[in-house]
């Protein structure tokens, strides 16, 4: 059954100004600014123990959008639908991390929604990165990464995957992988074992690695990126988001999206958001600490970003052009939780214009409450200028289309 779940009459503008638009105190689509000279020390609540609890989706859930956005469903009955990519032909691929499966979505009528569905690839370990290349299509398992040989229109794989390069196996198990324009690198996303032990004896560890795409040539891009999920390139700078350590209270430490300089240390676990020193590391490593720079934006901490994209459709409004939107999957670690929502990041250029906006809201509707029906995890623009956001909580992937 298709849902049509419809927006809330709040007054909301998407600003690609640092100055965020007025917004009443009722208002669900709150501007957020985090600021690194605003920080709380360590320790400054309690570490809190506050994992969500998923339930069924209630009969009445609505998730809300700004005025003139739709959010429907699009696809349902996945098992931890995560990542997604958009084949050269338009297929949709979704990897469900836990089940081990890619999916393959198809519409073959061109009413946008999906009509014929193949598990294009099964058996694999805890997949998430998914890139497209030439004639073939790379997966990062949390062990490795693999590829699979693909002629666009094709709908399950042929044969075992090529491994193509090996992976550290433990801890977050995420392992994410983009090319660069031309496809000539390949750069890998790994995330630490722990929250804050120091693993940089092991180089593929909390870092982003660049390969020659079958797997030689690899060097440490940038390090000190103690969880980085999400890739994607705006222009020829690479971008992700991150994220941070746990255990220093309510408000610390802040995730955050960054632009991934070559060559660059972000800190962990030495110190954090720059030149902030954990305690918990105190006096150690005092040269990287010295080198460590701080993140292009922060988000609210513990809000976990999973996935971002930049916005290059025709079909929402110009505020949106340029800007990146972000998936927050929510967080354990603090007392009122955070995120559960899909935010958006204005720019001015090529870099945040001031702050991050909510754009759909609704998977936590008591945020003082341990019960969430829904997490969002991956992101996705399709062809035609609409956004996709897949639901690991529901099973479920989302659409927003924009129609005033």
């Amino acid at each position: 059954m298709r849902l049509v779940v419809t927006a809330l009459a709040v007054a909301f503008v998407a600003c690609a100004k640092p100055e965020p638009p007025p917004r009443t105190e009722t208002s669900p689509m709150r501007h957020h600014e985090v600021r690194a000279d605003q920080l709380p020390a360590p320790f400054h609540t309690a570490s809190a123990s506050n994992a969500p609890t998923v339930v069924p989706r209630p009969d009445d859930a609505r998730l809300i959008v700004p005025p003139g956005f739709r959010i429907d469903i699009w696809a349902d009955d996945f098992e931890d639908p995560r990542n997604m990519a958009l084949a050269p032909n338009g297929d949709v691929f979704v990897v469900e991390s836990a089940a081990g499966r890619i999916v393959l979505l198809r519409d073959t009528n061109g009413d946008t929604l999906p009509d014929m569905r193949s598990i294009f690839a099964y058996g694999l370990n805890q997949p998430f990165g998914l890139a497209f290349r030439g004639n073939h299509l790379y997966v990062g398992n949390t062990d490795a990464i693999v590829r699979f040989d693909y002629t666009p229109g094709q709908t399950e794989a042929k044969g075992e995957p090529l491994r193509i390069t090996p992976l550290p196996v433990g801890g977050h198990s995420t392992r994410n992988v983009v090319f660069n324009r031309d496809g000539s690198k390949m750069y890998v996303a790994v995330g630490s074992e722990s929250n804050v032990r120091d693993e940089t004896a092991e180089p593929l560890r909390a870092a982003i690695t660049e390969y020659n795409p079958d797997g030689t040539g690899r060097r440490t891009f940038a390090s000190g990126l103690r969880n980085p999920i999400g890739l994607a390139w705006k222009g020829d700078a690479l971008w992700t988001v991150v994220n941070e350590r746990d255990g220093l209270g309510d408000d610390l430490v802040p995730d955050y999206a960054t632009e991934v300089k070559d060559g660059a240390f972000y800190g962990w676990p030495f110190s954090y958001i720059g030149k902030y020193v954990d305690p918990r590391r105190k006096g150690e490593r005092p040269e990287l600490v010295a080198r460590a720079i701080e993140p292009s934006l922060l988000l609210e901490a513990h809000s976990a970003p999973i996935t971002l994209t930049f916005y290059d459709g025709a079909m929402f409004p110009a505020q949106y052009r340029g800007g990146a939107f972000v998936a927050l999957h929510g967080s354990w670690n603090r007392t009122v939780r955070s995120g559960y929502k899909v935010v958006h990041i204005p720019f001015r250029g090529n870099q945040p214009a001031g702050g991050y906006d909510d754009f759909v809201l609704g998977w936590a509707p008591d945020p003082e409450r341990d019960r969430v029906w829904g997490r969002p995890a991956g992101l996705l623009v399709l062809r035609d200028g609409s956004l996709l956001i897949s639901d690991d909580g529901a099973g479920m992937i989302w659409r927003v289309v924009y129609s005033r």
